[in-house]
C-alpha cells in the first residue's frame, strides 16, 4: 500500500536527503537534519505523489491520507507534550510547501496554525506573555486569510497601519496585547464581511485548508511562470511539510533569521545572513523591518549600529555556527539555512543548497576542491551551465563619472541601465517593444516575477540581502539593488524621489549591483573578462568533455568573441546574413530580380570579392580550426525590395525599369517563404549561386592558408536537402569550382561537403543522403518547425497556453523536443552512420546552447554542438557534465 506521509524529529526520520523527488527538497533535508541529531522541530511531510494525485483526481486526496496525517500529528503531540486543538498546551504547526527544487517566494506558507479564540488564551496563559500570544494569532488570521481564504493581506495591513498612525507607533512590536485583541476582532470582522462566513475556528478545518492551499499554489500563475523560466516540469509537484511551531517572537531573547554558509554573491568563505529579534520568519524576507547582520565582521563592514547575533546571543550564535560547518561538510555544498531562537534555544528549520550567482558558484566550487571537500569532477557538476550567462553581464567602467542618487544593498551583482518603470506590466510591455527598463518597486512580491524577468535590473526601497527581490534576481542573473531606504516612490503619480530630485517613469537610471549604488542617467559599462575561477573550472570541464563546441558566427566580431570564449571552430556561418548591409543588399536584390542567368552572374560578380574577403577574415581568425559555411539560404521575401526607394535603388544598379522590377518582385512573393524557394532549391535552380560561393570559399582558403601558415579545411554545407539528388547536383557545382581554383592557384585544396538536416525526410533518408555527405549538421530550428508544423515566428501566440495546460512542458524552440524532433535526430544519426561510419555529426540550431539539449546530443553520440558565441561557455560546461553523466551510467 502506498505511503503518503513521512515523519521526522527527535533524532530520527522516516525519510532522507536522497528522497527529494518524493519528499521535496525541504522535507528531505528536514529528515536528514533530524537523523543527524540537529534540533529540528518534529513534523511530517505529505509527499509530492499526493500533489500529483490531487491534480489527477479533481482536487481530492487518497483515501488513507487523513488517517496517516492524524497518526503523524499524534507523533508530533507525543514528542512535544502538546495536543492539536487542545485547550491546554495546544500544538501549533506551520504548513509549508517543498518542491524538489527551490522556488523562493513562489509557493504558499501558513504559520501559527491551530490558533483560535480558545487556544490563543491557552497559549497566553502557558507563555505568560499575552502580547506574544495575540501577536501570533493576528499573524495567523492575516496569513491564513490571504493564503487560504483569498482575502488580500493589504486589507489587514491598512487596518494595522491606520492603528499605528493614530497611536503614533512605528513598529508592530510596539503594540500591546489589549491592542492586538482589538485588532484581531477587526481582522475577523473583515473576513466575515468579505466571505459572509466567520474565520474558521476548527484546527482540523484550518489544517486541511492550508494543505489544499499549498497544493493549489503549485499551479498559481506566479509558480507556473517561475517553473517556465527555470525549466521545472509541472509534473514534479510539491510536497507539504507540517511542523511544530517554534517562536522567534517571544521577546528580546527570541529571534529568527536566514543565513548562507558562504557569501552567495561573491562565494567568500564567510557566514552570511540576517536576523530579527522578536520576529517570525516572514518578517525577515518581507523587508518590513530592517534586518541585522549575523556576524560582527558583516556588521562592521556594513557600518551598522544594530548589534549582530554574534554579539547579542553568543551561545546561540556559536551553536548555529557549528551546525553551519557540519551541514556544509555533510552536503559538500554551500547551504541556505533558516533558524529560530525561542527564548534562547536554537531550532533549525531548513537547510538546502543555496542559490548563488555564477561568480559565487565558480569560486565555491574551485575553493571546495582546494579545501578537499570536492574532487574536480564533482566541482564541474556544482555549477549550473545556464548560470554562466550571468558572467557576461557588464559592469560599470571604473573611469565613468557617477552621479550617485543613493546607495542601497548590493543584492545581486552586475550593472544595468534603463528607463524607470513602476509595475511589472509596464516592464513586460517595454520588453516587447525592445526597450530596456529598470523595475523600481517599494518591495517586490512573487507576483512581480514576470516583470523582474523582463527588466534589465531591479531596484527596491525595502528588503535585505535575503529579500524576495534579492534571491530571485540572483537566481535570474539580474543586477539588483535592494533596501535603498532613502528613495521615496509615489506609484499613483509615477514618481521616484531621490536625494531631493524627482524622476518620472521613462527617466534613465543605472544600478550597480556590486556596491548598491543608484545612479542618474546611463553610465558606460565594461564587458567582464572570463578568467580566474572561471578559467580553472572550464579547464577541468574541457578535460572530461567528449563533444567539441563550436560557434554560430558570420562576422569577424562574432568569430573573435567565440574564440575568446573557447570555441573550437565555427559550426554555422550563415552566408545570407553577410548580405544585410548597404551595397551587398542591392547586389543580392539584383541577383534575385534578374530574369536571366547573365543578369544573375553580373550581380554575383559584385558579391564575389565581398564574400571572399569575409571568408578570408573568418579563416584567419579561426586559424586552422574548422569552419562550416552554409551556402545561401535566404527566404526570398527577406531580400525583396519593399519600398519605392529600394526598388529605384536596384533599378538604377541594374539599368532596369522600376515598374518591371516591381512586377518581378510581386511574382516572386511566396505564401509561405519558410517552405518556399530557398536553400538547395535555389541552388538547384540557379547553380551559378553555388559556383560563386564555392569560388569565394576556395580562394579565401588558399589566401588564409598562405597568410597564417595553418591549413584551412572548409566544410561546405548545403541547406534544406530532402533528396540525395538535390545534394548531388549542388555537389557537382562545388567540386567543379574546387578543380578550377586548384588549377588557377596551383594549391592543393582539402574540403568536405555535407548537409544541414532540417527536414524530417532528410532524417528518414539519412542512409541514402550520407552516400554524398561527409557530415550532417542538424538544423534544429527548422527541424522543429517542420516536425511540429508550426512557425517559430508565430508560435508565441499559443505555446504559452500549451505550457500552462500541460500539453508541452517547455517551448520546443528553447529546449529540444526529445521525443519527436529528438527521435528524428536519433534516426538520422543511426542511418547516416550505417552508410558512412565516420560521418561527422553536429547540431547548429539554437538548441546547441541549451544544457538539456546538449545532454541529448551527448546521449545520441554527436561529435559537436554549435551555438551563439555568448553561449559557448555554457555549452562547454554542459557538454562536460553530460559526458560525466554518460560515463557514470
Amino acid at each position: 500500500m502506498a505511503k503518503w506521509v513521512y515523519s521526522f524529529g527527535n533524532g530520527s526520520a522516516e525519510g532522507a536527503a536522497h528522497m527529494r523527488n518524493l519528499l521535496g527538497g525541504k522535507g528531505a533535508n528536514l529528515a536528514e537534519m533530524s537523523s543527524l541529531g540537529l534540533p529540528v522541530p518534529p513534523g511530517f511531510t505529505i509527499t509530492t505523489e499526493v500533489c500529483t494525485w490531487f491534480y489527477d483526481h479533481d482536487n481530492s486526496y487518497p483515501e488513507t491520507l487523513v488517517a496517516e496525517v492524524v497518526e503523524a500529528l499524534d507523533r508530533i503531540g507525543a514528542a512535544t507534550g502538546r495536543t492539536f486543538g487542545g485547550e491546554e498546551r495546544p500544538l501549533l504547526v506551520s504548513v509549508r510547501s517543498g518542491a524538489r527544487v527551490s522556488m523562493p517566494g513562489m509557493m504558499d506558507t501558513v504559520l501559527n496554525l491551530g490558533l483560535n479564540d480558545r487556544t490563543v488564551e491557552a497559549l497566553a496563559q502557558e507563555s505568560g506573555d499575552r502580547r506574544f500570544a495575540y501577536d501570533s494569532y493576528r499573524r495567523f488570521i492575516q496569513m491564513y486569510s490571504d493564503v487560504v481564504l483569498g482575502v488580500d493581506h493589504h486589507e489587514f495591513e491598512e487596518i494595522l497601519e491606520d492603528y499605528k498612525e493614530r497611536n503614533e507607533l512605528k513598529l508592530d512590536t510596539d503594540i500591546d496585547a489589549d491592542a492586538w485583541l482589538g485588532l484581531i476582532e477587526k481582522f475577523k470582522a473583515l473576513v466575515e464581511e468579505e466571505l459572509e462566513k466567520p474565520f474558521p475556528q476548527d484546527p482540523q478545518e484550518q489544517l486541511w485548508g492550508a494543505v489544499g492551499a499549498v497544493f493549489g499554489s503549485w499551479m498559481t500563475p506566479r509558480a507556473v511562470t517561475y517553473r517556465r523560466l527555470h525549466d521545472i516540469p509541472g509534473s514534479w509537484g510539491t510536497a507539504v511539510n507540517v511542523q511544530a511551531m517554534v517562536f522567534g517572537n517571544m521577546g528580546t531573547n527570541s529571534a529568527t533569521g536566514v543565513a548562507f554558509t558562504r557569501n552567495p554573491s561573491t562565494g567568500e568563505n564567510a557566514l552570511y545572513g540576517e536576523f530579527l529579534v522578536n520576529a517570525q520568519g516572514e518578517d525577515v524576507v518581507a523587508g518590513i523591518r530592517t534586518p541585522q547582520d549575523i556576524t560582527e565582521k558583516a556588521r562592521l563592514e556594513a557600518g551598522s549600529s544594530s548589534p549582530s547575533l554574534e554579539a547579542l546571543m553568543p551561545a546561540a550564535f556559536a551553536e548555529f555556527q557549528s551546525y553551519c560547518a557540519r551541514l556544509e561538510a555533510h552536503y559538500t555544498d554551500m547551504q541556505d539555512l533558516e533558524f529560530t531562537i525561542e527564548e534562547g534555544k536554537l531550532w533549525m528549520l531548513q537547510t538546502r543548497a543555496g542559490k548563488r550567482t555564477a561568480k559565487a558558484a565558480l569560486k565555491i566550487a574551485v575553493d571546495m576542491v582546494a579545501e578537499g571537500l570536492l574532487g574536480e569532477e564533482e566541482a564541474i557538476g556544482r555549477v549550473e551551465p545556464g548560470a554562466l550567462d550571468q558572467l557576461l553581464h557588464p559592469t560599470i567602467d571604473p573611469k565613468a563619472e557617477r552621479d550617485v542618487l543613493t546607495t542601497g544593498l548590493p543584492a545581486s551583482p552586475g550593472a544595468a541601465s534603463g528607463a524607470i518603470v513602476f509595475t511589472s506590466a509596464a516592464a513586460e510591455d517595454a520588453k516587447a517593444e525592445g526597450r530596456k527598463v529598470i523595475l523600481v518597486r517599494v518591495e517586490t512580491s512573487p507576483e512581480d516575477i514576470h516583470g523582474m524577468h523582463a527588466a534589465e535590473g531591479i531596484l527596491t526601497c525595502r528588503g535585505g540581502m535575503t529579500s524576495h527581490a534579492a534571491v530571485v534576481a540572483r537566481g535570474m542573473g539580474k543586477p539588483c539593488v535592494a533596501g535603498a531606504g532613502m528613495l521615496r516612490i509615489d506609484y499613483r503619480n509615477g514618481v521616484m524621489n531621490a536625494a531631493g530630485r524627482q524622476f518620472k517613469e521613462g527617466d534613465i537610471i543605472t544600478i550597480d549591483g556590486a556596491n548598491g549604488q543608484v545612479l542618474s542617467g546611463k553610465v558606460s559599462m565594461l564587458q567582464p573578462k572570463l578568467s580566474g575561477d572561471f578559467g580553472t573550472l572550464m579547464g577541468w570541464a574541457d578535460k572530461v568533455r567528449r563533444m567539441t563546441v563550436r560557434a554560430n558566427a558570420e562576422t569577424p566580431q562574432d568569430a573573435k568573441v567565440a574564440r575568446d570564449f573557447g570555441a573550437e571552430g565555427i559550426g554555422l556561418c550563415r552566408t545570407e546574413h553577410m548580405f544585410f548591409a548597404g551595397e551587398r543588399t542591392v547586389a543580392v536584390r539584383e541577383m534575385i530580380l534578374a530574369e536571366t542567368e547573365e543578369g544573375r552572374r553580373t550581380a554575383l560578380a559584385k558579391l564575389l570579392p565581398m564574400q571572399r574577403q569575409d571568408f578570408i577574415e573568418l579563416f584567419e581568425i579561426m586559424h586552422g580550426l574548422p569552419v562550416t559555411i552554409r551556402l545561401l539560404d535566404p527566404p526570398l521575401h527577406e531580400f525583396l525590395p519593399k519600398t519605392d526607394h529600394e526598388l529605384a535603388e536596384v533599378a538604377a544598379a541594374m539599368g532596369a525599369d522600376p515598374d518591371l522590377l516591381r512586377d518581378r518582385a510581386l511574382a516572386l512573393e511566396e505564401f509561405n517563404p519558410m517552405l518556399g524557394h530557398r536553400g538547395c532549391r535555389l541552388l538547384v535552380s540557379y547553380p551559378e549561386i553555388a559556383e560563386m560561393q564555392a569560388r569565394a570559399i576556395f580562394e579565401a582558403a588558399v589566401e588564409a592558408a598562405r597568410v597564417t601558415g595553418a591549413p584551412v579545411v572548409p566544410e561546405i554545407m548545403v541547406p534544406l536537402v530532402g533528396l540525395k539528388k538535390e545534394l548531388d547536383l549542388v555537389r557537382q557545382s562545388i567540386e567543379a569550382m574546387a578543380a578550377a581554383v586548384q588549377k588557377e592557384t596551383g594549391a592543393e585544396l582539402t574540403y568536405q561537403i555535407g548537409t544541414m538536416v532540417e527536414l524530417p525526410r532528410a532524417a528518414l533518408k539519412a542512409a541514402e543522403i550520407a552516400q554524398s555527405a561527409e557530415f550532417f549538421s542538424f538544423g534544429t530550428n527548422d527541424l522543429t518547425q517542420t516536425t511540429f508544423g508550426i512557425s517559430r515566428d508565430d508560435a508565441a501566440s499559443f505555446l504559452g497556453t500549451y505550457q500552462r495546460k500541460g500539453i508541452l512542458e517547455q517551448d520546443p524552440f528553447v529546449s529540444l523536443d526529445q521525443e519527436g524532433v529528438g527521435e528524428l535526430i536519433r534516426i538520422g544519426v543511426e542511418r547516416g552512420r550505417s552508410t558512412r561510419p565516420d560521418i561527422k555529426l553536429g547540431i547548429c540550431g539554437e538548441h546547441g546552447g541549451d544544457p538539456a539539449s546538449i545532454g541529448f546530443c551527448e546521449e545520441v553520440g554527436l561529435d559537436y554542438v554549435s551555438c551563439s558565441p555568448f553561449r559557448v561557455p555554457i555549452a562547454r560546461l554542459a557538454a562536460a557534465q553530460s559526458a560525466l553523466k554518460s560515463r557514470s551510467g
